[in-house]
């Protein structure tokens, strides 16, 4: 009997043949010689948080909640490796009870580290990276029955690859992370009319460590949020309104209990005002109905070679409507929008790219195509999603 699975927001379902929950390495590679036995595909759920068909599968899904925890901190490294499963929210505590916190996350914290870092999730901030641009190294169950470690230092290629692969490798079972000694942020937040924000944009954005606004079409304020390092204690800002002091984990989340389906595109830096002024007039001319805010974040250049950020300094617009609303005919206009200044996708959002498309903007496509091939030939961790995605549909 097959089993029902649906993402967080509804807009993917699945029953898969069987739904395995390891709670070891053994496990994991178990289940895929299994697979590979009776040549049947896999793939992995996190917490089903991204809106595109990564994980839906009629074969074999295999949940990573089972395989969670801290395994070890190098405090001489300044590294933290825990188990692939475990929910960002579960790591930032763990990590704040040995004295340590993640260099930058985003608002959302209940995904899992391998599904976040393989879709490349982000907070904001010119000067920082996504979270897998804070990968040290990674631990990967491949096809052919072997846990290959991977790092700037071991198979420097596929590490690259993976850091943003959204499973195409194989199941990563093990993260390792650059961290930082915990630290508390400063949480300012504000409202103003969308165009005195973005009169001031540069100088906020330049001003702050993280800076973020959510633009809401139905009023046409601009919500802002400024976070910062500070020595001060929470008791200094109680009884401010709008403002927090806490340890970092406890202050990027923001708690979203309404569910929504999002699309998002990373553009290139200097490119995002005017993106974002098409895509306010868009919903304002055409889609009024839409209520749900936008959101405008920055990004720094990487080099992982699936990254949207690659090779440019990036602003990251993120557009939501309800779950129980039809979202095809808007995503699609505002896609368009995003691919006339050059957007990339981000992975765990909804998109309708295909790898000829995708190709032309990432300038190591190919090389990453190239690491998929070797390390899984027989696309072992690929569903139909996926083998549109990377050309062997």
């Amino acid at each position: 009997m097959t089993a029902r699975w649906t993402n967080w927001s509804g807009s993917v379902v699945c029953q898969p043949r069987e739904l395995a929950r390891p709670a070891s390495e053994a496990a994991v590679l178990e289940l895929i010689g299994a697979a590979s036995a009776n040549d049947r595909t896999v793939r992995v759920t996190g917490t089903g948080h991204s809106f595109t068909p990564l994980c839906a599968t009629d074969d074999v899904l295999l949940s990573l909640d089972d395989l969670q925890g801290l395994i070890a901190i190098d405090p001489v490294a300044s590294t933290a490796t825990l188990w692939a499963g475990t929910k960002i929210a579960r790591a930032t505590e763990l990590l704040l009870a040995a004295g340590w916190s993640l260099e930058n996350q985003g608002d959302v914290d209940v995904q899992s580290l391998a599904g976040a870092v393989s879709t490349g999730t982000h907070g904001t901030g010119p000067r920082l990276g996504s979270l897998s641009t804070q990968v040290a190294a990674l631990r990967i169950a491949t096809a052919d029955g072997r846990l290959v470690d991977c790092s700037p230092a071991a198979d420097a290629s596929a590490f690259r690859a993976a850091q943003v692969s959204f499973g195409i490798l194989g199941v990563i079972t093990a993260v390792t992370l650059r961290v930082l000694p915990a630290y508390r942020l400063h949480e300012r937040l504000w409202q103003v009319p969308i165009d005195d924000c973005l009169a001031e944009l540069p100088t906020h954005i330049a001003a702050h460590r993280h800076f973020e606004f959510f633009w809401y079409p139905t009023t046409d304020l601009a919500h802002m949020k400024a976070l910062d390092p500070t020595d001060e204690e929470p008791a200094a800002v109680a009884g401010r309104e709008g403002e927090r002091v806490d340890y970092s984990g406890r202050i990027f989340p923001t708690v979203r209990e309404r569910r929504f389906n999002e699309i998002e595109y990373a553009l290139p830096a200097a490119a995002g005002p005017e993106c974002f002024a098409d895509v306010r007039r868009l919903m304002r001319d055409r889609f009024a109905d839409v209520t749900w805010p936008v959101e405008y974040r920055t990004l720094a250049a990487d080099d992982i070679w699936l990254s949207p950020a690659y090779g440019r300094e990036t602003v990251t617009i993120s557009v939501h409507d309800a779950a129980d609303r039809p979202f095809a005919k808007f995503f699609a206009a505002v896609e368009a929008i995003f691919r006339r200044y050059d957007g990339r996708p981000h992975w765990g959002k909804i998109h309708t790219l295909s790898a000829a498309e995708l190709g032309e903007l990432y300038p190591r496509w190919d090389d990453a195509m190239a690491v998929r091939r070797r390390i899984d030939p027989a696309g072992r961790f690929l569903n139909e999603h996926l083998r549109r995605v990377v050309g062997e549909a």
